[in-house]
């Protein structure tokens, strides 16, 4: 693959409230630099909902060298509010592009079941189980491909106006995305005990439609069986209704971090044999989901985050000493995979 790559958080926003309560600029910039020399990372995909934090780890980014996919990732928001945090995005991340950094913008992300209008229901949880009703779903997909390229195409038009790089966008399978007006076909594309037998296949048929393909989002959570579940890992957790923080396991859960790194390494496999240009694992640390070893198993909500590393709330890391997180498997065999190729 030519970009080998990560997502980053920078925090998403959810009525109005930002996650990733330690971000902090050093630190970002160490992270990055340890996702550049220790993952041996040439892309990083900067994720999250506040256009500032997004241009400033994007920057940091680009100061390293990286090639930076930006990608602001509205959740809940109608689409002229999505439409508006585009517009803000497009215009810093044209400037990181005009300073000589290599930059891609990604028109968001999952759309239909991240945000209103696209799907029935007020949440993402309603609108994936309207998607599970028997005899709707074929009608539904038809629909949502309509809603969600009618409004993609006045995305991608109100971005090139103020960008100038390559443009692209996270999608789902359900969407069937018409990829005319983008420069890379883009995907976020898990692999679950369902499809397992037909994965191979669907990542060489995203190829074969000639542009460049890039897998954005993909990974597993570290409990026993996570990898079967595929995109539905967080299924496990209990959110806070309000905020939609992550509160406790819904039970308890065996610890399987040779298991997620087992997942990352098959699927960057298939994504090699298949022709993919860029991969982006989700992801590098998900600080709103902290590493809890010591109490109730339902606290550990690590055991649920597709991050790399575990962080921590009240200690440093051991392998890195001033960074507040320890490297799980996963960490090391993407390292190696991505040295390796």
């Amino acid at each position: 693959m030519r970009a080998r790559g990560i997502s980053y958080d920078t925090g998403f926003v959810y009525n109005g409230a930002i996650g990733h309560e330690l971000f902090d600029s050093e630190t970002v910039r160490r992270e990055l630099r340890i996702i550049r020399d220790d993952l041996h990372c040439t892309a990083v995909r900067v994720m999250g909902g506040d256009p500032e934090r997004m241009e400033l780890a994007a920057a940091h980014a680009a100061d390293l060298g990286l090639e930076v996919w930006f990608s602001p990732y509205p959740l809940e928001l109608t689409t002229d509010e999505i439409l508006s945090l585009f517009a803000d995005c497009a215009v810093r991340a044209e400037r990181l592009r005009q300073r000589g950094a290599e930059v891609v913008f990604v028109t968001g992300a999952e759309l239909s079941l991240m945000n209103k209008g696209f799907l029935p229901g007020d949440s993402t949880d309603e609108r994936v189980e309207s998607l599970s009703r028997p005899g709707r779903v074929r009608e539904q997909i038809g629909e949502i491909s309509t809603r969600v390229n009618d409004f993609l195409g006045r995305a991608v038009a109100l971005v090139r106006e103020r960008f100038g790089g390559k443009v692209t966008y996270a999608s789902v399978p359900l969407e069937n995305v018409d990829w005319t007006p983008f420069d890379i076909v883009s995907m976020d594309l898990y692999r679950s005990a369902e499809i397992a037998d037909r994965f191979a296949e669907g990542v060489r048929t995203l190829v074969a439609q000639g542009k460049p393909v890039a897998i954005t989002e993909f990974g597993s959570a570290c409990y026993r069986g996570a990898g079967d579940r595929g995109a539905r890992g967080l299924e496990i957790v209990e959110y806070d209704k309000d905020t939609r923080a992550p509160v406790r396991l819904k039970g308890e859960y065996a610890r399987d971090e040779a298991g997620q790194a087992a997942y990352l390494r098959e699927l960057l496999e298939a994504f090699d044999a298949g022709g993919i240009d860029g991969a982006f694992v989700f992801t590098f640390a998900l600080y709103d989901q902290p590493h809890r070893p010591d109490g109730d198993p339902r606290e550990d909500l690590d055991l649920a985050s597709y991050g790399i590393v575990k962080v921590y709330e009240d200690r440093l890391g051991a392998t890195y000493p001033d960074m507040p997180w320890e490297p799980k498997v996963a960490f090391t065999a993407l390292a190696d995979y991505y040295r390796e190729h």
